[in-house]
């Protein structure tokens, strides 16, 4: 089945990505950290039963942490799909879909961490697939509620919606201009963060997320909408800083010597990937390539990174095998 990050969307030489969190638990069992190992593993298969026993049971299956290789467990989490700390839990259980664009942690932080996902700016699509799921699981489960504060969390700060919503933006020329600590302390001030993604490996890159923080005493559609408008006041001020940037000659040298390196070399660490096609990305951005770049470097984002190629290939690979394998996927993917 074709992965969601396949398809373009919305936005997307800005907005790569959007994604809706949900954090759900039962009434009647402890929340996980009071957990032992036998109420986590009922509690998992009364989750998962839930989901089986609908509508959907043909879309969703669940895995065990501990049956995953080290290298599936932690492609998981290169595709956003788990965090770094669940990967590392053999005691861990997930649901996936076929299609990668909805995953549920069990008995993580919250008995059900939910995360839907969509390509391009659209929230609303990520919200509607995660309410879905979300309407079986209450309809099927005795979920924590209050009248007063809205979902019981283990946290008080997602208490209320316990929705946390984030886009994933690439913002190359307003990095360039020294423009991110602004907008990240404007941002602040309303209540939303902005932090860089892909850890070190993008470090020089320019992808970022941008989420909100508020869960209690807004809705889920209003937390959405204020997102969408931030978003879409970023979405013009990146777009205005990058026709600043189309009449450069200079510029143009280093967006073509970006794409001709993807595209013939031979080696390529995960950082250097980064950094490359986010040069590459804005080229497209700007009318050098053609537009299906966006789509092609959100695929490679999500299949060449070290662990993800490691469970591929389906057998142990060092550092220079992954270098020459990552080389060789993102040269067949962008000479296609």
């Amino acid at each position: 089945m074709a992965k969601w990050y396949i398809d373009g969307g919305n936005n997307s030489d800005v907005v790569m990505s959007s994604k809706i969190r949900l954090a759900r638990n039962l009434a009647d069992a402890p929340f996980p950290a009071r957990m032992n190992s036998e109420i986590r593993k009922s509690t998992n298969k009364k989750i998962f039963a839930a989901i089986k026993n609908s509508p959907l049971a043909s879309e969703f299956e669940m895995a065990d942490i501990a049956s995953m290789s080290k290298a599936e467990a932690y492609s998981l989490v290169e595709k956003r799909l788990i965090s770094k700390e669940f990967a590392a839990n053999n005691n861990s259980s997930i649901i996936l879909s076929n299609d990668e664009s909805v995953s549920i942690m069990l008995c993580e932080e919250d008995h059900i961490r939910l995360y839907a996902m969509s390509a391009g700016q659209n929230l609303e699509k990520a919200y509607e697939t995660a309410n879905r799921v979300d309407n079986i699981l209450i309809k099927n489960l005795k979920i924590a509620f209050s009248d007063k504060l809205g979902f019981l969390t283990s946290s008080p700060t997602n208490l209320g919606t316990g929705m946390k919503a984030t886009v994933m933006l690439h913002l190359p020329a307003l990095k360039a201009q020294n423009q991110i600590e602004r907008l990240g302390a404007m941002i602040a001030k309303l209540g939303l963060s902005l932090r860089q993604m892909f850890g070190e490996n993008g470090e020089n890159s320019a992808f970022y997320a941008l989420s909100n923080h508020i869960s209690l005493g807004i809705s889920e559609q209003s937390a959405i909408d204020n997102l969408n408008a931030i978003t879409n006041q970023i979405v013009k001020q990146e777009r205005a800083a990058r026709e600043a940037l189309k009449d450069s000659e200079e510029f143009e040298d280093v967006v073509f010597r970006a794409m001709g390196t993807l595209k013939m070399a031979r080696r390529l660490t995960c950082k250097e990937f980064f950094e490359l096609a986010s040069v590459a990305r804005l080229g497209a951005s700007l009318g050098y390539f053609d537009n299906n770049t966006y789509e092609k470097i959100n695929k490679l984002i999500s299949e060449v990174q070290d662990a993800t190629l490691i469970k591929n290939a389906d057998a142990p690979l060092s550092r220079e095998m992954c270098d020459k394998l990552r080389a060789q996927l993102v040269r067949e993917e962008l000479n296609k």
